[in-house]
């Protein structure tokens, strides 16, 4: 059955920071929670961790209000909170204690996950020693190191390098192998698209969109062509009168209104007998799309 929000609303003052937001997720896998800063994210999340109370609407996982101690959450929030002058063993057995996990089990644990993650070195040393990236993998550790049945990461991706963000990109999609119920909040657009199936986008508190990506996109219009040529097609372009949004090397992404102006340009590609390597009509970004639903 999942988690379930219905009608949630949360209020400070005079400031509804969340208003009578719904959405459900009813299948292992992970559910992006997007908005823009002090759109309600935080908020629905801390909600939703039982962290805040709502002050109306209900919270229901797998039928039940929602509860920490009927609930076994994970959560790696996006302020950071490793303590730096304690060893980081020390910190996750501690961690690990809280959700109820006995010593010898957290420990083993604990040696499975550093293994996966690549921090062994590190377990005996204080987490001030520590690059941030290094930081982020020990307090990632301290979100699943219990096996939560449901996990939230709030910017799990922030201060990774490229090698870094792999690792815990496999380690996610382990996790959804496992029946995992992930809610994913992250300001990098790309990621998002290549994780999450469903969103919700929050705005001052509101939905202004939710629903499956696919489906989200498949009602936009085509909105770039992406092309590569053997020789610069840069007159073509503007005889089409299209705007060239980058280009180099005789490569182009070029901003059209609908497909018939990306083909009316493949025509006058080819009547001019040059050679294409590459011609591919785009659908908007879910960046496009955010940017477009939280400024209208």
């Amino acid at each position: 059955m999942g988690l379930k929000l219905e009608n949630v609303t949360k209020t400070y003052g005079k400031k509804k920071a969340v208003d009578n937001i719904s959405f459900s997720i009813n299948k292992p896998g992970i559910f992006g929670l997007l908005g823009t800063n002090g759109a309600g994210k935080t908020t629905t999340i801390r909600m939703i961790l039982d962290i805040l109370s709502k002050d109306s609407g209900s919270i229901t996982w797998n039928g039940k209000n929602v509860s920490r101690k009927d609930v076994n959450f994970g959560y790696l929030p996006e302020e950071r909170g490793v303590y730096p002058k304690i060893k980081i063993i020390d910190q996750l057995i501690y961690f690990a204690k809280l959700k109820g996990i006995s010593k010898e089990d957290s420990i083993k644990s604990i040696n499975k996950w550093a293994k996966i993650l690549e921090v062994e070195e590190y377990i005996q040393m204080t987490p001030d020693k520590l690059s941030k990236g290094n930081q982020q993998k020990i307090q990632f550790m301290t979100a699943i190191i219990h096996d939560p049945e449901l996990l939230v990461l709030d910017e799990p991706f922030s201060g990774l390098d490229p090698v870094n963000t792999g690792i815990l990109k496999k380690v996610i999609l382990e996790l959804i192998k496992k029946g995992k119920y992930i809610i994913m909040s992250a300001h990098e657009m790309h990621t998002i698209e290549e994780f999450c199936s469903d969103i919700i986008i929050l705005d001052k508190g509101k939905t202004v969109l939710k629903g499956n990506l696919n489906e989200i996109k498949s009602t936009y219009p085509a909105n770039r062509v992406s092309v590569i040529t053997e020789k610069g097609i840069d007159d073509i372009i503007e005889e089409a009168k299209l705007e060239i949004e980058n280009s180099h090397d005789n490569y182009y992404l070029i901003k059209v209104k609908n497909e018939q102006e990306a083909w009316n340009l493949l025509k006058k590609i080819v009547k001019k007998n040059i050679l294409i390597t590459k011609f591919e009509i785009m659908k908007p970004t879910l960046n496009d799309i955010f940017v477009e639903k939280v400024r209208s």
